[in-house]
């Protein structure tokens, strides 16, 4: 059996880049599953790449039709924003193993939905002050800089990942993000000890 190697942590710890780094680099062969969102695309970003961007009508079709696997909403001062991931068909554990970001919540949505030994938590972390600056970087860099949502959005994590549920949830295992080449070897690494992205 397969498993989903799933990459989380606070806001601008940097996954979307060392998700990115990790697929170039890729020596076990995962295989990435595209979850989706109702938020607009972001500059950088490119459709079916970081997100399937969708409309909140989509969602909610998907949803009513028993294909939202996990979703989170986000109340933001924009209007509710969706993340979620969908029975779409690019899921298939009996054969292949996965490279995934999401949350914390979405990491107990997926146990729920495929048992704990299918996902394996792959943590980053990064110092608060770190984080905040390179938010404001690449807010910077938007067409229309949002900055009351990305205060809201760093505010939210220490919640969301707090230690306590990091602890509730085995969370044990964590990988500091301060230079993504070597964050990247250190999870290529710990990836290769379950046998190239599969348990012995």
């Amino acid at each position: 059996m397969g498993q989903i190697f799933y990459l989380m942590g606070k806001s601008s710890s940097g996954k979307d880049t060392l998700y990115r780094k990790l697929t170039q680099e890729n020596p076990y062969g995962l295989e990435s599953i595209v979850s989706y969102t109702t938020r607009p695309i972001r500059g950088e970003e490119k459709e079916g790449r970081e997100y399937h961007f969708v409309s909140v009508d989509a969602f909610e079709r998907l949803k009513s039709t028993g294909k939202v696997i996990e979703y989170r909403a986000y109340n933001t001062v924009h209007g509710i924003w969706y993340y979620f991931l969908a029975d779409d068909g690019q899921i298939e554990l009996d054969k292949k193993s996965y490279l995934l970001i999401g949350t914390l919540e979405g990491y107990e949505s997926l146990i729920g939905y495929f048992g704990k030994d299918a996902i394996v938590p792959i943590y980053l972390e990064v110092d608060d002050g770190v984080r905040l600056q390179r938010a404001l970087d690449r807010e910077k860099t938007q067409p229309s800089p949002k900055y009351a949502e990305l205060c809201r959005r760093y505010l939210a994590d220490q919640e969301d990942f707090s230690e306590e549920r990091l602890a509730k949830d085995g969370i044990t295992v964590r990988f500091n993000n301060e230079n993504v080449e070597e964050t990247c070897r250190n999870i290529l690494d710990y990836i290769g000890g379950f046998g190239n992205g599969h348990k012995d």
